[in-house]
């Protein structure tokens, strides 16, 4: 579904992606680790157009995404939930959902009563200032908001950061409900072993450069893996 081709991204004179090159199939939840700085967020950020490519290719179904802006990349099936949240936190719950499907012009009250099955505890503050929310339930909520495009691709910037261990449960059994229902996942985490469990395919970044990829399962065997990003020993 999702093709990156090639791609670099300076920042500057710095050299922030270099020559990065996989897929993400249709259906599958995709992960990108490692340490930060190494151009995981940046990838992210160049695929929804927030960033500029130097050179590559970015291609959805085929359709080359790199020169439009990031209105029409989101038109186009793409939404990215940002590291840190950033929900509107004088709007209500409801407001925020609704911002992100100011794309679409059909009725939204089946896709309102999705986002509350999926997180119930919206519903319930659906009149409540999105700054007075926990920040497990801000997470669901930039989560719901991006969700209300309708998105063929649900990108995730460290969805988990911040959060307590048992909140963190919650947020990967969401994500993997919302794979089950068809939306195709490209997820940054810092915790590789959870993002790695839930992952069909796994790639590893460092210094702006793809150095490992395999199956989820394969990279959570992985000696050196262990050892840089799950607390392992070669």
């Amino acid at each position: 579904m999702l093709k990156i081709s090639h791609l670099h991204v300076n920042y500057g004179g710095i050299k922030a992606v270099r020559d990065v090159s996989f897929d993400v199939p249709d259906g599958e939840i995709c992960t990108l680790i490692g340490s930060n700085g190494a151009g995981k967020s940046t990838t992210l950020r160049t695929i929804i157009g927030l960033e500029k490519a130097a050179s590559g290719s970015i291609t959805l179904d085929g359709s080359e995404l790199i020169g439009l802006q990031t209105n029409q990349i989101v038109t186009n099936g793409i939404t990215l939930v940002p590291e840190g949240r950033h929900v509107f936190p004088d709007m209500t719950v409801l407001e925020n959902l609704k911002i992100g499907s100011y794309m679409r012009k059909e009725d939204l009250q089946e896709d309102l009563n999705w986002i509350y099955d999926l997180f119930p505890r919206l519903k319930e503050r659906s009149w409540q200032a999105a700054g007075t929310l926990s920040g497990g339930e801000q997470q669901m909520l930039a989560v719901g908001r991006a969700l209300m495009s309708k998105p063929k691709i649900l990108m995730m910037d460290e969805p988990s950061l911040g959060l307590a261990p048992i909140i963190v449960q919650g947020i990967f059994d969401i994500i993997k409900e919302i794979n089950k229902q068809g939306v195709t996942i490209l997820l940054i985490e810092q915790n590789a072993n959870m993002a790695l469990r839930i992952a069909h395919s796994a790639y590893v970044m460092e210094t702006g450069e793809l150095t490992l990829s395999g199956t989820g399962a394969e990279l959570l065997k992985n000696d050196a893996i262990k050892a840089a990003y799950l607390g392992g020993k070669k």
